[in-house]
């Protein structure tokens, strides 16, 4: 039997749903191609690589998170190897991810992952990756892609805020009404710059935020609605821009 410690899993399953939903939006906006398939398992296995980078960092230790880093990358690199020869411009969306690693990193060296710049870090360099998808189906990227991008990031900061609310900051009143005035002000912004519809896909976000504040809901409970929430606005995305 294989020793579980060589696979390091995170521990964050919510950023499941920041990998895969910006990048399949991206990847059907972008026209779907047969270059997804191993764009998808190299992005998957850098998010897997990644974790016990950070763990490293913030543990100061070596065994077992850098081989088990080296195992996804080993995972990953071929993957890789067949998106970029394919499309080599893809090489530019991983450095533009960079910068926002490096806070990543910052925030596990000072064992604050919990920080809501860290999140906010996180799904910047999640919508970059849809990016990429979009441009591995088009060759190019539009304002299409940028603002699918941008949808993606403001439902997941939402998510954030409103996660926030439910556990770690479930007394604070001050993220009690940013995480309020957050969505009202999504709302109102879509309809102020005409993106009427796009407001159904963020409704269910803008109710449960309100409507499920100071509710004590366990943490499986609360997961299983942040994923069907998820798993609506993906849906809603995709009638948006068929």
């Amino acid at each position: 039997m294989a020793n579980k410690s060589k696979w390091v899993m995170p521990k964050q399953h919510g950023a499941w749903a920041m990998l895969i939903i910006p990048f399949w939006l991206g990847a059907y906006a972008g026209g779907l191609s047969w270059i997804h398939a191993p764009l998808f398992v190299a992005w998957v296995a850098l998010y897997l690589a990644t974790y016990p980078l950070l763990m490293a960092v913030k543990t100061k230790r070596n065994d077992p998170y850098v081989p088990a880093a080296a195992r996804y990358g080993a995972i990953a690199a071929p993957a890789l190897a067949v998106s970029l020869w394919q499309q080599p411009a893809l090489f530019y969306f991983g450095l533009a991810m960079m910068p926002f690693f490096l806070v990543n990193t910052y925030y596990s060296k000072k064992k604050n992952e919990r920080a809501f710049w860290n999140d906010a870090a996180a799904i910047a360099a999640f919508c970059i990756g849809g990016l990429a998808a979009f441009y591995a189906g088009r060759g190019e990227l539009t304002v299409e892609a940028f603002e699918l991008a941008a949808f993606s990031f403001l439902f997941f900061i939402g998510s954030t805020f409103y996660v926030k609310t439910m556990i770690r900051e479930k007394k604070n009143e001050r993220y009690k009404w940013l995480s309020w005035g957050y969505h009202a002000l999504l709302i109102v912004g879509l309809i102020a710059i005409g993106e009427s519809f796009a407001v159904l896909a963020y409704a269910p976000s803008v109710i449960r935020a309100v409507y499920l504040y100071g509710k004590s809901l366990p943490i499986m409970k609360l997961g299983m609605l942040e994923i069907a929430n998820a798993a609506y606005f993906f849906i809603a995305m995709i009638v948006l821009y068929s």
